[in-house]
């Protein structure tokens, strides 16, 4: 059976570091078949993965949409085989996981129906692996969408900003508040100093989420990511990443 892992957040609190850092742990371990799903509109995960992305979803239900308003499809043809056709020739096979960006899609129009079609053919994509990992936008608007309907976990992540506190649970509110049912939340707190897990844990648990553990600022990822290189390839002596390896075990993921 499929586990959902969910990855969210403030803006700015590093959740597509914690998420990449997360499927590296969850790759290493080498017994999952594993898809990330990048539903930022920004697309950040390839770029901290250092992959190249030729074409995202988004650009695929695009194609569709200016298709089916231009009436150039050809008689007979099923759209949904047309689109779920295109949206696997978006998926990137990677060593030990396979990568499915969604990108943006323009304006509205036809968007009710493409939109239909895309999230059947997302369902199938996601019932393929056993791991199914999402680094979705910032904020809230996500939720309002109801695109963390079929979620296991969810892994909210936290600056150390009241902002960030805020954020999350009003994130556990509105799933809530929308009716997604969701197993378990659990917060993360990233560039956070070693000494305040402690205190971490108290205000966690103070707006009703589980405490997962904190991430420590780490001078790999800074470098990692000016130089443009794989978070991947970080050493296995990196403080964040020892502390994601932490987190993921304390929450079962692996």
């Amino acid at each position: 059976m499929t586990r959902v892992i969910s990855v969210s957040g403030k803006g700015g609190t590093g959740k597509t570091t914690i998420a990449a850092l997360i499927l590296k742990v969850m790759v290493d371990v080498g017994k999952y078949n594993i898809l990330a799903v990048d539903a930022d509109p920004d697309t950040n995960l390839p770029d901290v993965l250092n992959i190249e992305v030729h074409k995202t979803v988004g650009e695929a239900a695009n194609e569709l949409k200016k298709k089916i308003e231009q009436g150039s499809l050809s008689y007979g043809i099923s759209k949904r085989d047309l689109l779920e056709g295109w949206v696997y020739s978006t998926l990137i096979e990677e060593e030990g996981f396979d990568l499915l960006v969604m990108g943006r899609t323009e304006g509205e129009g036809c968007y009710c129906y493409v939109n239909s079609i895309l999230t059947r053919i997302l369902d199938t994509i996601i019932s393929n692996y056993d791991i199914v990992l999402m680094d979705m936008e910032a904020g809230l608007e996500h939720l309002s969408r109801r695109t963390d309907k079929n979620v296991d976990t969810m892994l909210i992540v936290t600056d150390p900003s009241k902002m960030g506190f805020k954020t999350a649970k009003r994130i556990k509110e509105l799933a809530k508040e929308v009716h997604i049912e969701i197993k378990d939340f659990y917060l993360i707190g990233n560039k956070f100093p070693l000494n305040f897990e402690e205190k971490f844990a108290e205000i966690a648990r103070s707006i009703g989420i589980k405490p997962a553990g904190i991430v420590p600022e780490d001078p790999y990822i800074y470098e990692y990511n000016l130089n443009g290189k794989s978070l991947f390839n970080l050493p296995s002596e990196a403080p964040a990443l020892q502390a994601v390896k932490k987190i993921v075990n304390k929450i079962g993921l692996v």
